[in-house]
């Protein structure tokens, strides 16, 4: 019994296939390649990590602790810094920034946190806020000069509150997340790790 044949065109013959294979290989290693540029999803509720392109280099940012003594924040080179915005008005701030505070505790030597309160500088009203939080490890400051509010309007743009701005190692703005994401969480860790390995 003989095999009907097909009409020309309509299967691919074996000779084809094995054409073809090495620029399917190719354009496969190319899309995993750029898919491997882009950071891990990182979601805070219906916020997620969004990557800034052009990168700008994070300024030096002249503040004041709160103790009312002047302090000027840099990214430090090799290190991830968190630059987080919040106000004693925000609620979802009230988890975030015991998260941040638990980051600081458990990464000391991996990640440098800063955080920045927008709506005040009634040192007194911050305190007051932060000491029914536990932030012990974290480092807030205070917008005393509007440095922060300057550099809002060039690169950290405050598209909702709170928002955390991520400086990788080279010193510059990789991307952003509004929001309290969960810092510690598997996510939270890879998207980190992807910035680390970025130097």
């Amino acid at each position: 019994m003989r095999e009907k044949s097909q009409a020309p065109g309509t299967a691919l013959s074996r000779r084809s296939i094995l054409m073809a294979a090495p620029a399917w290989l190719a354009v496969s290693r190319t899309a995993r390649a750029q898919d491997s540029a882009w950071p891990p999803v990182f979601e805070a509720g219906r916020n997620q990590f969004t990557v800034v392109r052009p990168r700008a280099a994070m300024p030096a940012l002249r503040l004041q602790d709160l103790h009312g003594r002047d302090v000027v924040v840099t990214a430090k080179p090799g290190r991830i810094t968190l630059v987080n915005f919040w106000a004693t008005w925000c609620a979802a701030c009230r988890l975030d920034l015991p998260t941040l505070a638990s980051l600081a505790g458990s990464h000391p030597d991996r990640v440098d946190i800063v955080a920045i309160c927008t709506d005040t500088k009634d040192l007194r009203k911050i305190r007051t806020f932060l000491g029914g939080l536990a932030v012990q490890n974290l480092a807030c400051h205070v917008d005393a000069y509007g440095a922060a509010a300057e550099a809002s309007g060039a690169m950290f743009g405050l598209v909702g509150m709170p928002i955390t701005y991520l400086v990788g190692t080279s010193g510059r703005v990789e991307g952003y997340i509004a929001g309290a994401p969960e810092w510690l969480s598997p996510a939270g860790a890879q998207l980190l790790q992807f910035y680390r390995a970025q130097s």
